[in-house]
């Protein structure tokens, strides 16, 4: 349920042309909030529900009655990968609208000593991922691993996880999520 709230909301976002920060404000509320809603991780009460939808703006029963469109695009160019991450981690996510999706697949490109912070990161599913270049240090659980080139990685998600580029090169990553979690 709150994976279906989550991507509605992501898709009237966006539709709206809103950014997370923009709908916060609108709102009165925090765009970690939207963050948390939008990745499934917070299931909103009806009152911050509402609250949300009146800086869209779009009723209850609008919202509930909206079906994202399901993207039909089976192929992707470079160029056509949708940049989700931040700082010095870039995260490009093949397909731009993941609603009813099961699958998550990123490109992901680590600046050297850049990861994904200090805080582990926890939420439901299974993740694995392949090094393409560079070095990658993976924490999960109380097992920690330097990875290079060719090496990879498999685990449940709901396992305190994080990941840093290690060394002085780029990392390369090549991963998949599911569910997805952006």
């Amino acid at each position: 349920m709150a994976r279906d709230i989550g991507a509605r909301l992501r898709a009237l976002r966006q539709i709206h042309k809103l950014s997370q920060r923009a709908l916060a404000k609108k709102a009165g509320i925090t765009n970690a909030t939207i963050s948390l809603i939008e990745s499934g991780r917070m299931n909103p009460s009806v009152g911050a529900l509402k609250r949300v939808l009146d800086g869209i703006p779009i009723g209850m029963s609008e919202f509930f009655a909206f079906e994202p469109e399901r993207e039909e695009k089976v192929f992707f160019a470079a160029e056509e990968l949708k940049e989700i991450g931040r700082g010095g981690v870039s995260f490009r996510q093949v397909g731009n609208n993941l609603f009813g999706k099961r699958l998550q697949i990123l490109h992901e490109h680590y600046a050297p000593g850049t990861g994904t912070g200090k805080v582990r990161l926890s939420h439901e599913g299974e993740e694995g991922g392949i090094v393409i270049s560079g070095r990658l240090e993976v924490t999960v659980g109380n097992q920690r691993k330097l990875l290079g080139p060719g090496d990879a990685y498999l685990f449940e998600s709901s396992k305190p996880h994080r990941f840093r580029a290690v060394g002085e090169q780029e990392c390369v990553v090549v991963s998949a999520c599911t569910p997805p979690t952006f």
